[in-house]
């Protein structure tokens, strides 16, 4: 790629540096943070008497926002001499949103803080993906970005782990909870601030945002479409939480059913762990375009298994084990393909775009499940992910070769 010299002494860099793992620090903890305030908000809601259209409002509408923030902070962040500062904020912002959650009485005020939340996330994502490309070669992108989800997994399971502790035996309230998870959040703006070493770089020189969309190389726009049709189905699993709660209400109780329910999703971010590394390694060695398909494709056999097989304890277990495979492949290959197709220079609006797409995929998808799940039902609600799943995987698999890495 542009601006790597391809030596033998390049590509004996270790990729675990100082600034990989500060990155996976931070996602680490910001994680953890917020996937407390998840794993309880659908239980937190239902206390205020609301229903599943609402979980899909705030989850699409805070995703959509944030979309919005990734495009605009990866066009912006292109042209600043250091990103670091930037990314640091957006993990501060990201923090109080999510610690917000304490004071709300309403559904409309968690809409409002997860929406704040969701904003300093997005504006975070390109830098901090911006920064970790540039900190390790192309040879080892795949491994950067795979530890990167890895960790941030990691926090997704230490995360409902803290919520069932804090709830179950410390009894501690909802508005205790949710102000417990400033500690981790702020931890992670620290990690950015202390660890991550920013590399010299010349800011590219101003052009036009809709110029700056037209550089991105036409293989890019394609890769896009495939992203694009998956995430209009790749709804927030928030969903196969309550999936789970009210499946099990009738055989375990409410109670039994929700704890259950948390830890199937627990399970589900293991999973997910353990996946993200060895997808890793797998993308620096195979063919990130068949690999990323056949991550679409496990995703659409996951909604089938909730259409057609009857939703008892070990399916909801293999249902969840399916979720947190294809969540790893999806998320570590899409942004490492990302990082060799556009050069590095646009490196940030390049990831700017892929998370835009993913963002508006995420508001729509999440609206739009929620929505058929509370009219039609839940078969149809996952029949419409399941055919969108299919049509990505389609399409990323009929990609041309030219999604390969580029050479120096």
């Amino acid at each position: 790629m542009p601006g790597d010299s391809g030596t033998q002494s390049d590509k004996k860099i270790r990729w675990l540096n100082s600034t990989v793992l500060g990155i996976g620090l931070a996602s680490l903890l910001s994680d953890w943070s917020h996937e407390i305030a998840t794993t309880v908000m659908p239980a937190f809601l239902a206390t205020l008497g609301v229903a599943a259209a609402w979980l899909g409002i705030i989850e699409g509408v805070s995703d959509g926002l944030s979309s919005f923030a990734k495009i605009a902070s990866g066009y912006y962040t292109d042209r600043l001499r250091r990103r670091k500062p930037f990314a640091a904020l957006g993990y501060i912002v990201t923090a109080l949103g999510t610690a917000s959650f304490a004071f709300a009485t309403a559904a409309w005020h968690v809409l409002v803080s997860r929406a704040v939340a969701w904003l300093g996330r997005g504006a975070r994502t390109p830098v901090r993906k911006a920064l970790l490309a540039a900190a390790v070669t192309p040879e080892t992108y795949g491994r950067a970005f795979g530890f990167e989800r890895m960790m941030d997994t990691i926090g997704a399971i230490i995360g409902p782990a803290t919520a069932m502790l804090l709830l179950g035996v410390f009894r501690f309230s909802y508005p205790q909870l949710f102000a417990a998870t400033l500690i981790p959040g702020l931890l992670a703006a620290f990690a950015i601030i202390f660890l991550v070493k920013e590399t010299d770089r010349k800011p590219v020189p101003y052009v036009s945002f809709k110029e700056s969309l037209k550089a991105l190389p036409a293989s890019f726009r394609m890769f896009l479409i495939g992203v694009g049709l998956f995430g209009l189905g790749d709804f927030a699993h928030t969903f196969l939480i309550l999936l789970a709660a009210s499946s099990l209400k009738g055989s375990m109780g409410e109670t039994k059913a929700a704890a259950t329910a948390a830890g199937l999703y627990l399970f589900h971010n293991l999973i997910y762990a353990a996946f993200s590394m060895i997808t890793g390694y797998l993308a620096d060695k195979f063919n990130k375009r068949i690999l990323l398909s056949a991550g679409y494709a496990l995703g659409a056999i996951m909604a089938l298994c909730i259409i057609l097989l009857p939703l008892t304890l070990p399916i909801l277990v293999l249902i969840f084990g399916i979720g947190g495979i294809y969540v790893a492949m999806e998320e570590t290959l899409e942004d490492s393909l990302c990082a060799e197709i556009v050069d590095k220079s646009s490196h940030g609006m390049g990831f700017g775009v892929l998370a835009t797409v993913n963002g508006i995929g995420d508001f729509l998808s999440s609206i739009i499940v929620g929505f058929i799940w509370s009219v039609a039902g839940v078969k149809i609600a996952f029949a419409y992910s399941a055919f969108l799943f299919i049509a990505g995987a389609a399409v990323i698999f009929s990609l041309k070769k030219t999604l390969t890495m580029k050479s120096a």
